[in-house]
């Protein structure tokens, strides 16, 4: 156990505080002020005042378009890189060499911005990669941190995977050492598991080229809120001091616990647009229903509470589900604005079900009322009818 568990944080991974400091409690933005509605307009909602909401104790955090490219291009990525479609992947890829290439703070490592606490948010993981690395990072539910502290007369870098309040963490500390204006050299030499349920820590190791290492910052924003990290072997880090308030939705959706609280909270103070029919427009995923007892299958598929739903500019909707493989079940019908803001009406009114080569009609008529809570061109959280819906757009307007 202690060889597997001393190969899952190297690289230059992630961070706790040392032993001797306490260690801080990850920190989340402020969603941004309160609700507002805007005039209607024609053009796709920005993303700019979210995420300028977040702050760090350097300032106010601001971000340069590039940085909010990148930020962008990680909505939807699940388990910080392990499940990603090569579009995304070649979004992500792009938006870090621009980054790269921009270079941020000139010498990273002796600036005071690299301080501190830092979430990890994606990370690539080629073949060279630690596959007790790869399970711990690769699982949302899991926090995954890093920790640098180089203005102290015991320089360290601390990697951490917070597995729950309740169950516990994995911290592995590391003396560290700055070898010029970007790589940091490490060296493991504590390493634990400490559970909740025990009155003790479990140590471990760290053997032979696994306890040592170096990590170079090859992008740290001015803002000191998004750094990037490439690893001795090779694995690049995506790194935010606040985390995208989206992301910590999605990131609630993955590992099943705490949604409704997220939605919440996200819903009631965070800054968006007002929504119509051009910000509608496109092919979305559903990624999290509120739960309800009794209904039928065509009330699913009206209502469009599993998979797929393209909706068209002209209000056109087509909502598909596929409860099981050679199954499906399609609805199709329309979406209306009303004269309350963010406020749509739907209806249903034809529906089949595909079973292989032959397909059925289904009775799918209904009257829907669907309220935006939140839209932008990533994410929409709406009400509809007595079902909260989180839906992430995987397609541009239709």
């Amino acid at each position: 156990m202690a060889a597997a568990a001393a190969a899952a944080t190297t690289g230059g991974l992630l961070s706790l505080a040392p032993s001797h400091a306490p260690t801080p409690s990850p920190s989340f933005p402020p969603f941004g002020t309160s609700y507002r509605r805007h005039s209607r307009s024609r053009r796709q909602p920005r993303l700019y005042p979210l995420l300028a909401a977040s702050s760090v104790e350097a300032g106010e955090a601001s971000y340069t378009e590039p940085e909010e490219a990148l930020l962008e291009a990680l909505v939807g990525v699940q388990g910080r890189g392990r499940a990603v479609a090569p579009r995304q992947l070649q979004e992500v890829e792009s938006a870090v060499q621009t980054l790269e290439a921009l270079q941020g703070v000139p010498d990273p490592t002796n600036s005071s911005l690299i301080e501190g606490s830092w979430k990890l948010i994606f990370t690539t993981r080629p073949g060279t990669a630690s596959p007790i690395q790869r399970i711990f990072v690769g699982v949302d539910s899991f926090r995954v941190f890093q920790e640098v502290y180089l203005r102290t007369d015991d320089p360290r870098v601390v990697n951490v995977v917070k597995f729950s309040e309740k169950v516990g963490e994995l911290a592995v500390q590391a003396e560290a050492t700055i070898k010029d204006g970007k790589r940091i050299l490490f060296r493991f030499d504590q390493a634990a598991f400490t559970f909740k349920f025990l009155p003790f820590k479990v140590p471990f190791r760290l053997l032979g080229d696994e306890a040592k290492g170096w990590l170079d910052t090859i992008y740290l924003s001015r803002s000191g809120n998004i750094r990037i990290s490439r690893g001795n072997k090779g694995t690049t880090f995506v790194l935010q001091k606040s985390a995208d308030p989206r992301q910590t939705l999605l990131s609630a959706i993955s590992a099943g616990t705490g949604v409704k609280e997220v939605i919440d909270d996200l819903t009631s103070s965070i800054t968006g647009v007002e929504a119509d029919l051009s910000t509608l427009a496109g092919e979305w995923q559903l990624l999290w229903a509120s739960q309800t007892e009794g209904e039928s299958w065509s009330s699913v598929a009206s209502a469009g509470l599993k998979d797929f739903q393209t909706i068209r500019d002209d209000g056109q909707l087509k909502n598909l589900v596929t409860p099981f493989p050679g199954v499906s079940l399609n609805a199709r019908g329309n979406v209306c604005e009303s004269r309350s803001s963010n406020t749509f009406r739907v209806s249903m009114n034809e529906g089949a079900v595909q079973v292989g080569g032959v397909q059925f009609p289904l009775a799918t008529h209904g009257e829907f009322v669907m309220d935006i809570l939140y839209i932008d061109n990533k994410i929409r959280i709406s009400r509809l009818n007595q079902h909260e819906l989180v839906h992430l757009r995987i397609a541009g307007r239709t």
